[in-house]
């Protein structure tokens, strides 16, 4: 069953009338509904296309946290073999919104990282909907020594609204952990590769994301502070989120222009849910680019490099 977004509901429609006239053919063999429902086709695909054709900041945002889309765990099941998480922090607990471990991508071992938002309401409330804890960004950073340890590159997935808020999570540590994570990223001799599949948000998401590539989906969103947050800032309302998504520059669009990150990623029409596989595939060839591109440099290299990316990001952010 396909889940439809609030701007898609003339296409619900649409492919509503196609299914039920096939549903009528399959209950009476004797009806030819085939033409009327490839017409029905057809109209579908080209409100599809012109939906998609010019999605403003706030669709995007729909989209990056549309119910179907990929997450993390999707993709390390597509694209990693031989898959071996590693839990806990070694100080206070295991947080199942980040996952990680040991794998191999295009038989090559790597580290991989992310954060995962479940797929139901059950795994959604076990992964806190993807914010991760102070114990989420310790085993990160546990990870990445590892990785270091070893010379292994370093994969991390991106989709969070943020880091967790909570009252004990702030007992423990949150900003250090996050400070601390991002700064393990900066400091690693191995090549740091993310990749934003849906929401990157706050330090939640830098702290995985300080990378020396940074790719996007075409219509993931990467921000500060969601748009609802923004607006409840600056205009003490909520409702004013589509606004504060213009103004926030969010879209994978706008942060390549800023030089923030490296490079979009495609996604089929429609976003990354309506084509799973094409989707993954496209995040598959991208990070093996981005790889080659950084997988031979020296790991003094690597670091200098890393550090001068993100020196020069503002300067580049104020010249836009």
């Amino acid at each position: 069953m396909t889940n439809y977004l609030d701007f898609e509901r003339p296409l619900a429609e649409i492919e509503g009338k196609a299914e039920e006239l096939r549903a009528m053919a399959r209950q009476n063999e004797e009806m030819d509904i085939e033409a009327e429902a490839a017409a029905l086709d057809k109209k579908a695909g080209n409100l599809l296309r012109d939906l998609y054709k010019d999605l403003t900041p706030w669709r995007k945002c729909q989209v990056a946290r549309h119910t179907d889309r990929p997450h993390c765990k999707d993709y390390i099941e597509a694209l990693f073999t031989e898959y071996t998480p590693l839990a806990g922090d070694r100080n206070f607990a295991d947080d199942h919104a980040v996952m990680g471990g040991l794998a191999r991508f295009n038989d090559q071992p790597v580290i991989v990282l992310g954060q995962e938002k479940g797929h139901d309401t059950k795994s959604r409330i076990e992964r806190n909907f993807g914010m991760a804890r102070p114990e989420g960004y310790r085993k990160a950073v546990r990870l990445m020594e590892m990785a270091e340890k070893f010379g292994l590159p370093v994969i991390t997935l991106v989709d969070t609204s943020g880091a967790y808020p909570g009252k004990g999570a702030e007992e423990r540590g949150q900003s250090e952990a996050i400070a601390r994570s991002t700064e393990k990223c900066l400091q690693i001799g191995v090549p740091v590769i993310s990749v934003i599949i849906g929401e990157g948000g706050s330090g939640g998401a830098v702290a995985f994301a300080t990378a020396n590539r940074l790719a996007m989906l075409e219509h993931s969103v990467y921000s500060v502070i969601s748009p609802e947050g923004c607006a409840s800032i600056l205009w003490k309302d909520a409702g004013k989120m589509r606004e504060a998504a213009e103004a926030l520059r969010l879209t994978a669009q706008d942060l390549k222009k800023l030089g923030v990150i490296d490079r979009i990623i495609g996604e089929p029409m429609g976003g990354a849910h309506r084509n799973r596989d094409a989707a993954m595939q496209a995040v598959s060839d991208a990070i093996k680019s981005m790889l080659d591109e950084i997988g031979k440099d020296s790991g003094k290299k690597l670091i200098a490099d890393r550090r001068k990316k993100f020196l020069d990001m503002g300067s580049k952010g104020l010249a836009a």
